[in-house]
C-alpha cells in the first residue's frame, strides 16, 4: 500500500474528526483563524476559488459564505461524502460549483489558469511522498491558477513537532529508527498511531518547492509561539483580556521566519507570475 492509499484509508475512517478538529478548542482554531486572516488579506474581492484536499469542506463552507464561488476537490470519498452533507446545512449548495474526487498530485481534470486562487490547507502536501511526487503537487497547483492569482499551501512543519514530541509523543522518541528518519528527513510513517503517513516541512524545503513561476508573498506561522502550549491557550483564552492581548502580538509575530519555522503548521502565500 502506497502513501495514497494509505492516506485515502486513513481519512475514510476520520472523516468526521477532521470536520470537528479546526473547531474543538482555542488552541486548534489557531489554525483557522489565522488562515483566514490571511485568505482575506490576499484573496481577490469575488472569483473562483479551488479548494484542493479540502477534506470534508471547512474552508470551501467559510469561503462560500464569504461569497465566492468554489471547487472542493479531495482524495477520499467519506471526507466529499460528509462535505455534501455540511454544504447543505449551511446553505451555500448554490456558491459550491463542484464536488470532486481526486488528487492533489494530478489535477488534469482542470484547464490551465482555471482558478482566481488556490488552497490547499490543512496539510495535504503533507501526505505526498515521495518529493517528486510534491513538487507535482505543486506545480500542479500552480498550473491552474490564473496569472498573478494568490496560491496558500499550509503544511506540518518538522521543528514544531519536534519540540512537542517528548510531551506528546515519547514513545515515538523511543523508536530509534522512526525517530531518525523523522529528524533527518521529516517522514513520519507512524502518523496518526501508525495508521497514517506524513511528512514534515521546514520553511526552507517548503520554499523549494515554488518555482520562478510564482512569487512568495508571505510565511506564517499558524499556531505561531502558542504552538507548544496548547493547555495553556486552552485554558487562558477563556480570560477575554489575555485572549485579545494574544492574538494581537500572534497576528505581528506569526510570520517572522523563527515562529513560522517552529509552529505545528505553516502556510506559504504565494501569487504566481
Amino acid at each position: 500500500m502506497n502513501e495514497q492509499e494509505i492516506t485515502k484509508r486513513l481519512y475514510s475512517q476520520i472523516s468526521a474528526r477532521e470536520w470537528k478538529r479546526l473547531v474543538k478548542d482555542e488552541a486548534h482554531r489557531l489554525e483557522l483563524d489565522t488562515s483566514l486572516h490571511f485568505l482575506q488579506k490576499y484573496l481577490p474581492k469575488h472569483g473562483l476559488i479551488l479548494d484542493a484536499g479540502g477534506g470534508p469542506g471547512r474552508y470551501t463552507i467559510e469561503l462560500a459564505k464569504r461569497g465566492y464561488d468554489v471547487v472542493l476537490l479531495d482524495l477520499t470519498p467519506a471526507n466529499l461524502e460528509l462535505a455534501k452533507k455540511k454544504i447543505r446545512q449551511y446553505g451555500v449548495r448554490d456558491k459550491v460549483r463542484a464536488i470532486q474526487e481526486g488528487s492533489i498530485t494530478d489535477l488534469s481534470m482542470f484547464d490551465n489558469n482555471s482558478f482566481d486562487s488556490v488552497i490547499c490547507l490543512g496539510g495535504p502536501l503533507s501526505h505526498v511522498a515521495p518529493e517528486s511526487q510534491r513538487r507535482k503537487s505543486v506545480s500542479e497547483l500552480i498550473r491552474v491558477a490564473k496569472a498573478n492569482a494568490p496560491i496558500f499551501v499550509s503544511v506540518m512543519a518538522k521543528f514544531g513537532i519536534m519540540m512537542n514530541a517528548l510531551k506528546r509523543w515519547p514513545k515515538e522518541v523511543k523508536m530509534t529508527k522512526h525517530w531518525n528518519e523523522l529528524a533527518n528527513e521529516g517522514e513520519d510513517y507512524m502518523w496518526h498511531g501508525g495508521d497514517g503517513y506524513c511528512h514534515y516541512f521546514t520553511l526552507t524545503e517548503l520554499e523549494g518547492l515554488f518555482n520562478s513561476k510564482t512569487r512568495i508573498i508571505e510565511r506564517v506561522g499558524l499556531e505561531g509561539l502558542a504552538s507548544v502550549i496548547t493547555e495553556d491557550v486552552n485554558k487562558q483564552f477563556k480570560d477575554g483580556l489575555i485572549k485579545k492581548n494574544w492574538l494581537n502580538t500572534h497576528y505581528k509575530l506569526c510570520t517572522h521566519p523563527s515562529v513560522v519555522d517552529t509552529s505545528l503548521h505553516m502556510m506559504l502565500v504565494c501569487r504566481k507570475k
